[in-house]
């Protein structure tokens, strides 16, 4: 594989979750192109499933969309944060559940082209109701969905989160494959 190099990178913006830069990269031939560049502390997300099967979902406002959208309960990580510890507390603030038991299904990368996010997806099963508080600013729709009609706005386009479908196809891969 051919080698590039990084020559500088230069601090465009910083804003309150993510920095946005300016590489200077040298391509194999020794030519120089600039490329932008996301730094973000990536995330994570879980499918919380209730004990009649029915997942847990979000429905909230995005702004860079101007719409609501469906999603499984997730947030950003604190820089250094473990992700299973970010999936169980937003699960927490989002839903008001706790998870008895959590496990790592994926990590996903959201867009290699432009930042180095990665968001962990976890199961959250022995689900315990507690408290929801969400952060200022913040309001959302709890909602429950059995796996197949998670599945069939997949499939539809309904579903357009790509944590949330990532999500939703490796709990159906690796649980209901049959």
């Amino acid at each position: 594989m051919e080698v590039y190099k990084r020559i500088k990178r230069e601090l465009k913006y910083k804003g309150v979750i993510v920095e946005m830069c300016q590489d200077t990269m040298q391509f194999p031939d020794g030519s120089l192109h600039n490329w932008d560049f996301i730094s973000h502390p990536g995330g994570a997300c879980s499918v919380a499933v209730l004990p009649d099967g029915k997942i847990l979902m979000i429905r909230q406002y995005r702004n860079a969309l101007e719409r609501e959208t469906l999603e499984l309960p997730a947030g950003g990580k604190a820089r250094g944060e473990d992700p299973q510890v970010c999936a169980l507390r937003e699960l927490e603030e989002e839903t008001g559940y706790q998870a008895g038991h959590c496990e790592m299904l994926t990590t996903l990368c959201s867009n290699t082209a432009l930042m180095n996010e990665q968001i962990g997806v976890y199961l959250c099963t022995d689900l315990i109701p507690a408290r929801q508080h969400l952060d200022d600013g913040e309001y959302l729709n709890v909602e429950t969905y059995e796996l197949d009609e998670l599945l069939s706005m997949i499939f539809e386009g309904k579903l357009q989160d790509a944590k949330t479908v990532a999500g939703i196809l490796a709990y159906k891969a690796k649980y209901h494959s049959k």
